[in-house]
């Protein structure tokens, strides 16, 4: 039992040092590197999974949402304050795909489902170069058939299968082709990772209605993908705002998994000297004390050959020092 406790608690420690930093090297490390960002427009995988019978009407669409929604992710990313600028970089989206994608790859870690992509090194470098980056961010939207238990409305029943979704990655990587920070990410507890959209549905109506025991699943329309990616967040007190939903909220996980803290001296400033005032006094043998603290005045002595006076005779009191004063002593303790 004492084993098992200490196994359970080393997991916990372990997971909670990983969640201090969700980048792929350390936080000092990328928050050095990393001064000028610069944001890609959302790019769009037109030839990954993406199986909707009108897929022609939903690429554009979505391409659309995508570019209105660009600058919500980049005053997110300047809200952080981790970064001197962030840049939104104005290139044709399917042009830059082209130009930067090697390949894709269809990964399955922790039990997450989604599309890794990897970069030509080379065209990254001289596109970091060319618009004075220090780090790029990708964000891609790419189409993943997944299984996935889907409920009705009531909750009463569900419809365990394979459907269509629309996905966002992400990654930020360096001029050598370094993936500095990548999501989804795996450097922390389990991350609740969402898709942009499913576009397909269970009909459960119909096989109620039809009183079946077979479901069919079947594409939402294009225009109730619009209206699904364009609804809005509410406030606490319910009331519409301006932030879309479901943009909204995944650029929130991003940036939760972005924002960092860490305690540097600015760039060219020293940290500041230790206060003199607060080193031990020394008796003897000491070096001279710094000029901008004063030293004490010197106690006046009387004179070594002095004859002792035949009555006693009043001694004018010396002011009193000043609380935080120290005197040094006049004769020895010993």
């Amino acid at each position: 039992m004492k084993r098992l406790v200490i196994s359970v608690l080393f997991v916990a420690g372990t997971l909670l040092g990983c969640a201090q930093n969700h980048f792929n090297v350390p936080t000092e490390n990328f928050a050095e590197k990393v001064k000028v960002l610069g944001v890609a427009p959302i790019l769009v995988d037109t030839d990954s999974d993406i199986i909707h019978p009108q897929k022609d009407l939903l690429i554009p669409l979505i391409s659309d949402l995508n570019r209105k929604n660009e600058p919500l992710l980049v005053r997110k990313l300047q809200a952080t304050g981790n970064f001197y600028a962030v840049t939104l970089l104005a290139d044709e989206p399917r042009q830059l795909f082209s130009s930067l994608t090697a390949r894709r790859e269809k990964r399955n870690d922790a039990n997450i489902e989604y599309n890794k992509y990897f970069w030509k090194n080379d065209e990254i470098a001289a596109y970091i170069k060319k618009n004075r980056l220090d780090a790029l961010m990708i964000v891609t939207v790419s189409g993943l058939t997944k299984k996935s238990k889907i409920y009705s409305s009531n909750l009463l029943v569900s419809l365990d299968t394979d459907y269509n979704f629309l996905i966002i990655t992400a990654q930020i990587v360096g001029p050598d082709g370094t993936v500095l920070w990548e999501y989804p990410n795996f450097r922390g507890p389990i991350l609740p990772y969402y898709p942009l959209v499913n576009l397909q549905y269970p009909d459960f109506s119909e096989s109620e209605a039809n009183q079946s025991r077979t479901t069919e699943v079947r594409f939402k329309s294009i225009d109730g993908i619009r209206r699904t990616l364009e609804q809005k967040k509410n406030d606490i007190l319910f009331r519409e705002t301006e932030v879309p939903k479901i943009y909204g909220t995944l650029f929130d996980e991003m940036i939760s998994l972005i924002k960092y803290s860490v305690d540097k001296p600015a760039k060219g400033n020293q940290p500041p000297p230790a206060d003199e005032s607060l080193k031990p006094a020394v008796t003897s043998g000491a070096a001279p004390l710094p000029q901008s603290i004063p030293a004490p005045a010197p106690p006046v002595e009387a004179p070594v050959n002095a004859p002792l006076p035949k009555s006693p005779v009043e001694i004018p009191v010396a002011p009193a020092s000043p609380a935080n004063e120290i005197v040094p002593a006049t004769t020895s303790t010993l």
